[in-house]
């Protein structure tokens, strides 16, 4: 068999089964924030109630011939339902071509690996988007998958001379790999953890709560030092971006808002009202680190190894 048509056909296979695990992905991001089983009872609509019968159920492909509504009390149904499928699938397939050609035991074990690390991160991050909240059965089962499958695939994120010093001791591959990821989750835990207690003491409101720092241990017990703390640095920009971005945001439609009434100083008084919101509004800051968890797998070595050349 043609060895392209072969890898084809199981990204093609890859695809058909993000789909299923994206579909039983909305479940948990549905149920977990309630408190509610994700075994029974099984798939119902959110408006009515009304169970989904299996040829309503097969992922995207239901929803877009039932145009986004329920069979039964037609209301609609949120179009996540379909994106979540539809990510998990192409991140399963960019998690089998990453690591491609799959002709060794290794290649298989990070494919599953990192198809395990992005199902995860997607729940996480809609959970966090839409409930703001880092459910813990979702962290501490990452973080628990993150340290068990460094026993088959290596971590490979502690600098080299350290590696090279554990090995001339005569420590095998798979405790190595093991340290790296516990060094990761503390790192990741400890930093988020370190920056959160240092913004209360300094401005009184809390600025990461615990479920970014059970989060960031996950993301470090599979991405290993190096990574976590570039995720770090990629999450506290998007998140900077955001948080300046969404407060000119509102300055600009406050001061338009005072400007039509007429008042007096409307921009300074605008830009005061902006200020006050974010301070006080809870900044989903997990979508940022899960969102840059993701990026740093693909091209997160190669990004940081670039930027250190520049200093050789």
């Amino acid at each position: 068999m043609n060895p392209l048509l072969s890898i084809d056909l199981f990204a093609v296979f890859t695809f058909l089964m993000g789909l299923i695990f994206g579909s039983f992905l909305n479940v948990i991001i549905y149920r977990v924030p309630r408190g509610a089983s994700i075994v029974r009872p099984g798939s119902a609509c959110p408006n009515c109630g009304t169970g989904i019968r299996a040829y309503d159920n097969v992922p995207v492909v239901s929803w877009i011939l039932l145009r986004g509504r329920c069979r039964n009390c037609h209301q609609r149904i949120s179009a996540r339902y379909a994106i979540v499928e539809l990510l998990t699938a192409f991140l399963f397939v960019a998690a089998y071509y990453f690591a491609a050609p799959l002709d060794s035991t290794l290649e298989r074990w990070l494919v599953i690996k990192l198809c395990v690390f992005f199902f995860l991160l997607l729940g996480l991050i809609f959970v966090d988007f839409e409930h703001h909240l880092l459910p813990d059965a979702l962290t501490f089962s990452g973080l628990a998958a993150g340290l068990l499958l460094t026993a088959v695939v290596p971590v490979g994120g502690m600098p080299l001379f350290i590696t090279r010093r554990l090995l001339a001791l005569h420590w095998n591959l798979a405790a190595i790999s093991l340290l790296d990821a516990v060094c990761g989750a503390a790192i990741g835990a400890f930093f988020i953890y370190a920056v959160g207690e240092i913004y209360f003491r300094a401005r009184g409101v809390e600025g990461m709560g615990f479920g970014d720092v059970k989060l960031m241990g996950m993301i470090g017990a599979f991405l290993g030092p190096k990574l976590t703390l570039f995720t770090i640095f990629m999450g506290a920009i998007v998140g900077t971006i955001f948080g300046i971005t969404a407060m000119v945001a509102v300055w600009r439609k406050r001061v338009a808002r005072r400007r039509r009434k007429q008042e007096s100083n409307a921009a300074r008084r605008s830009w005061q009202s902006a200020r006050l919101m974010l301070r006080y509004y809870e900044v989903p800051f997990g979508v940022f680190l899960g969102s840059m968890a993701i990026l740093s797998t693909f091209v997160g070595n190669q990004l940081v190894n670039s930027y250190l050349n520049l200093y050789r």
